[in-house]
Formats: C-alpha cells, sequence, structure tokens
C-alpha cells in the first residue's frame, strides 16, 4: 500500500457533521492564503494586497456562518478533518511557494481557489438532506461564485486606473531587473567572450572535436563564474533586484547557451561546414542580444545592433586571425 493513501476518505462517505468540519477547515486554511497573498505583496503592490485581505474577510465571514450552523446541529466540538484526509479531495498551493510566484499568477491562483470552493459546496450541497444545512451550502457555493463579481468590486475600491497601471509597471520593472538584466550579461558575455577562444582553437587545429570541447569547456566554466559573480555581487535587499540566486540562476545559464550555440555545430565532422554554421549561429546570437536590448531595456535597436553585432564581429575576427596565424 501506498503510505497515507490508505488512511484517507471518501467524500461520499462523510458524515454531515465531517462535511461541515471539512468546510470550517477548508476557509480557515483559504483566509490564510489570501492573508499570506497580502502579507507578500503588501510593500510592492499595495493596492492588490488590500485585494486579499477583503478576500480573506471573506473567508472568515463564511467560517463563522458554518461554525454558527456546526453548534446549532451538532454542538461545540468540531472533528479534525482537512483536505489531505479526503481522497481525490482539491489541494492548495503550498503558502511558501507564493515567494515565486508573480503578481499575476497570485491572481490566477486565487481565481481557481474560489473555482475550487464552489465546486465543492455545489457537491456537498447534494449530499445533505437537513435543509438549514443545504441553503448554507448553496449559498456559499453562491458567494464563491460570486467571489469574482466581489474581487472586482475591491478592485474598483482600491485599484484605479492609474494604481492598476504602477502595479503592473512595477512587476515588469522587477522581472527586467531578476531576469531579463542578469540573464541578458550572461547571453552577451557568453556569446562573445567565447567567440575568439572557440575560433582561434578551431583555424589552429582545424579539429572539430578539439574545437568542441574547447567550446564547451569555455561555455560551462563561463557560466558558472557568471552565475556565482552574479549571486555574490548583489543581496537585492538595497537595489530591490531581486533574489540573488534567480539572478545567478539567470545569468549563467543564459551564459552557457550563449557559448554553446557556436560550439554545437563543431559536432560536425567536417571542418568548413561546421565553421559555417557556426559563424552564422553567431549572428543569429548578436541579433537576437540587440533584439532583447531593444525590447526589455528599451535601447534604439540600431543603436543596439550596432554595439553589438559590430563588437561581435570584431571579437570573431580578432579569433579567425590569431587561430590563422
Amino acid at each position: 500500500m501506498i503510505p497515507g493513501i490508505s488512511n484517507r476518505r471518501r467524500f461520499k462517505d462523510l458524515s454531515e457533521q465531517e462535511v461541515l468540519a471539512l468546510a470550517i477547515s477548508s476557509e480557515e486554511d483559504d483566509a490564510r492564503i489570501y492573508r499570506s497573498y497580502a502579507e507578500r505583496l503588501r510593500d510592492d503592490f499595495p493596492a492588490s494586497a488590500a485585494i486579499f485581505d477583503g478576500m480573506a474577510v471573506e473567508e472568515d465571514g463564511h467560517r463563522v456562518r458554518l461554525i454558527d450552523l456546526h453548534r446549532a446541529r451538532f454542538g461545540e466540538t468540531i472533528p479534525l478533518i482537512r483536505r489531505e484526509h479526503v481522497a481525490g479531495f482539491y489541494a492548495r498551493r503550498p503558502v511558501w511557494l507564493v515567494e515565486n510566484l508573480s503578481l499575476d499568477r497570485i491572481r490566477d491562483e486565487a481565481r481557481q481557489m474560489e473555482r475550487d470552493a464552489q465546486s465543492f459546496y455545489e457537491t456537498a450541497a447534494k449530499s445533505t438532506g437537513d435543509a438549514a444545512t443545504r441553503q448554507l451550502l448553496g449559498d456559499l457555493a453562491a458567494a464563491e461564485a460570486g467571489h469574482s463579481d466581489k474581487a472586482g468590486q475591491l478592485v474598483e475600491e482600491h485599484i484605479g486606473a492609474d494604481a492598476d497601471a504602477a502595479e503592473k509597471d512595477a512587476a515588469h520593472r522587477q522581472f527586467v531587473l531578476t531576469w531579463v538584466q542578469p540573464g541578458l550579461a550572461g547571453l552577451m558575455d557568453g556569446s562573445v567572450s567565447t567567440l575568439a577562444p572557440i575560433f582561434a582553437v578551431a583555424f589552429a587545429t582545424q579539429d572539430t572535436w578539439t574545437t568542441f570541447l574547447v567550446g564547451l569547456a569555455a561555455s560551462i566554466g563561463a557560466g558558472i563564474s557568471m552565475g556565482f559573480t552574479e549571486a555574490a555581487s548583489d543581496d537585492g535587499q538595497i537595489s530591490g533586484r531581486g533574489s540573488p540566486i534567480k539572478r545567478g540562476f539567470a545569468s549563467g545559464v543564459m551564459t552557457t547557451v550563449g557559448g554553446l550555440g557556436h560550439a554545437l555545430p563543431y559536432l560536425i565532422t567536417d571542418f568548413w561546414t561546421a565553421t559555417t554554421i557556426a559563424i552564422a549561429v553567431v549572428f543569429v546570437e548578436l541579433w537576437a542580444i540587440a533584439w532583447i536590448q531593444n525590447k526589455y531595456m528599451e535601447t534604439p535597436f540600431f543603436r543596439a545592433a550596432l554595439q553589438v553585432v559590430v563588437g561581435g564581429a570584431l571579437v570573431l575576427g580578432a579569433g579567425i586571425l590569431i587561430g590563422s596565424g
């Protein structure tokens, strides 16, 4: 048997008291999740944090109504039953993962929570024969279905057009600082700095396997170096650039990718075929860098192209000349 699975109850086997207890614990969990979202967003997105504070208050109201019904029907003692005790019951994302979610993703998670809760209450209402219980569960299903409307009201109350635009701008800026900027720096370093050694070895030896090994070593070495340098250079607390681990990962991976792009063609055994493809890949990489600079860093495209493509071509030419000499 799989540990833990055999101890789960099927939803259809729960008593009406246990269904109420499950609903109470679920509302408690959802309120805590919404408050965690609010705390995560409060500094950078205060208007969205106010929305989740309001939704947590809504869940608290649902919990109070459920407890009152349980008290009236079954007394003060509420059985301990949670989502993880019921087979096939919907699960919630662990709250600590909120640290890795964007603003839009958090909003999507909240909408999914509402849909899950609505489905649960609709199913639970069908399974009870008590009129008061059936009415409350039906009301809560309707309330969860209307949470999108509630969220809309809260958005109107707490987020105007200017605030929403400001939050989206802040989210975009954080994405650029944490992922795009270090990733772009890594891609530039990997694409340009490995050109000279790879093509110098290629033209000096005209041995494609040796050239590939040198390119592989240079790319991985540069990726490790850039990743650790980026992560150690700034903890992000003052600069606001985000997690050093994320930035180091972005920089290291993109540095390695940039170098491997023109090293992989040397897996082809014919030297001139491999070299022709590698040079073509180099120019694709350089134009891609110019495009990213234009899209995310707002650098004029032709200026970015002039800087990157011309600079990369000079490094490529230097490597070829040195290797040929």
